[in-house]
């Protein structure tokens, strides 16, 4: 591993913090000494990421740790999207209102058979969410709303998305839409923010 392989940035906001790794380098994005953390990971890189790490994040912020997630990035895509979007102003849709606790500068759009957020993320990335409508799901409905996402980001910027490494269907359908496996990462927010 390359020396130093764990590095420790500010948090991302004062109520937040982040797990976030890379091959051979781990970031830490939260209000703790170098020391402190280099004493919890010892010589295992996969500490951090780990429920002993993250447990003492959880103690010593009040915050509580969510799911580890695959991070998956792709390059922005010219011309326009490969279905038909509509924006929407505001959506009660759950996900979008998901995406608002975790985004900023949250767009979200609707297709025949689905739903399409952008928005900014952790460090102000640009992130992707997107959900198929139960009865559309398995013909290719995915793979055309998370290959959209690749031509409405503002700046020719590229995107990320994350995924649970359970969710296979989500996993194979951002691999096909062209998004990389880049790493992973554990975001904590307090507890009344809710997953």
């Amino acid at each position: 591993m390359p020396d130093p392989w764990l590095e420790i940035v500010p948090p991302p906001s004062p109520d937040r913090a982040a797990v976030v790794s890379f091959p051979g380098h781990i970031v830490v994005a939260a209000d703790v000494e170098p020391a402190w953390a280099e004493k919890l990971a010892g010589e295992d890189f996969a500490a951090p990421s780990g429920p002993r790490f993250l447990t003492a994040l959880e103690d010593r912020f009040e915050l509580c740790a969510g799911a580890l997630d695959v991070s998956l990035l792709a390059t922005p895509l010219p011309g326009d999207p490969p279905l038909r979007l509509t924006p929407l102003d505001t959506s009660s849709h759950p996900r979008a209102l998901r995406a608002h606790r975790y985004r900023a500068d949250v767009r979200v759009w609707e297709s025949e058979h689905g739903l399409l957020i952008v928005g900014r993320g952790l460090a102000g990335r640009w992130e992707v969410a997107f959900e198929v409508d139960p009865a559309a799901q398995g013909r290719g409905h995915g793979r055309l709303l998370a290959t959209a996402a690749r031509h409405l980001i503002p700046e020719a910027r590229p995107i990320w998305a994350q995924c649970a490494p359970g969710n296979a269907a989500s996993l194979r359908t951002l691999l096909n839409a062209g998004y990389h496996p880049v790493g992973s990462e554990v975001l904590l927010m307090p507890a009344e923010v809710g997953w």
